[in-house]
């Protein structure tokens, strides 16, 4: 990588201005990414649901010979459930093309342009008027942002493209935590690979034996959380995504760095979650997921870990 940046110039392509409009268009496709992706995920379930209800090896397996579940009824069941599927359009990050849900209307390339779109339709569709939420050029700026950041952070170096690949799997995964409490494995995996592959070719400063223990110990600090809340709680405290994506920033960033992404994380969240309950009356049993705040805490390590990291070591 870095004689392909040094061919065209590492300094003008890895600008903070070059960046950051990168990053709106970044940000556009993760719009894209945060809707689709957990709709993609939903049907690959529902598609191997179909496939076991339709296998009568398996019902008999799993389920004996329950009162009241037929293996003819249960593969009918399954049959319907993969034409219904079969019936929808196709569905991946490039088609369909985006359009207004709504009216259907298609999005003309000039109405796509990061923020600009936005503004110009000033926040509504162009054919029937219904409000386009701001949260989408919300997005676009925030990866900008975070790419612009990472350049004047880095400098022109592999390592400032690490950091916003990074920052654009992070900003994909709250969202998508937020909205359905999923953090995809197609997200935290890569994520993982990116800072043991970043430590391995020395891009991020980070050994490639911290890297690894960083991954280790970010799984499973927070799955030792879990089994203990759920020896105590008799329930789940979080999901094992929660896990994935916390080894990842161990990878990315190595394991020095966990008790402060920890330690930030959790003063968000419990700071968020008794305001949630103070002004708007949430519910304490309804879950809140912990994968935004575990991004919150992960991106402010990325940025300044090493000088909190510091104090906190110092402290102890």
């Amino acid at each position: 990588m870095a004689g392909v940046l040094s061919l065209f110039g590492a300094e003008a392509f890895l600008s903070p201005w070059v960046l950051g409009l990168f990053g709106l268009c970044i940000g556009s496709f993760l719009n894209v990414v945060i809707h689709r992706l957990p709709l993609m995920m939903e049907r690959e379930w529902w598609e191997e649901i179909a496939r076991f209800l339709s296998d009568p090896a398996t019902q008999t397996r799993a389920l004996g010979s329950a009162p009241g579940l037929s293996a003819a009824e249960l593969a009918s069941t399954g049959k319907s459930i993969e034409g219904a599927l079969q019936a929808q359009p196709a569905l991946n990050l490039s088609r369909p093309r985006s359009r207004c849900p709504s009216c259907g209307h298609m999005i003309r390339w000039y109405e796509n342009i990061p923020v600009l779109g936005w503004l110009r339709l000033k926040g509504r569709c162009s054919a029937c008027g219904t409000r386009i939420s701001f949260r989408y050029p919300a997005i676009e700026l925030l990866t900008g942002a975070l790419f612009a950041a990472s350049a004047v952070k880095f400098g022109p170096v592999p390592g400032a493209l690490v950091y916003c690949i990074a920052s654009a799997l992070l900003i994909a995964m709250a969202f998508i935590d937020l909205d359905t409490q999923l953090l995809p494995d197609k997200l935290t995996f890569p994520l993982a690979g990116l800072g043991l592959a970043a430590a391995g070719a020395g891009w991020t400063g980070v050994s490639l034996q911290a890297s690894a223990w960083g991954l280790l110990a970010g799984y499973l600090s927070l799955w030792s959380v879990n089994w203990l809340y759920r020896i105590v709680r008799k329930t789940e405290g979080m999901g094992e995504g929660d896990f994935k994506l916390l080894a990842g920033l161990g990878a990315l960033m190595g394991w020095q760095v966990l008790p402060s992404i920890i330690l930030l994380s959790s003063l968000v969240g419990a700071v968020v979650g008794v305001g949630l309950m103070l002004f708007r009356g949430h519910d304490r049993n309804v879950p809140i997921p912990f994968g935004p705040y575990l991004v919150g805490g992960g991106i402010a390590a990325m940025f300044f870990g090493q000088t909190f990291t510091r104090a906190l070591w110092s402290m102890s």
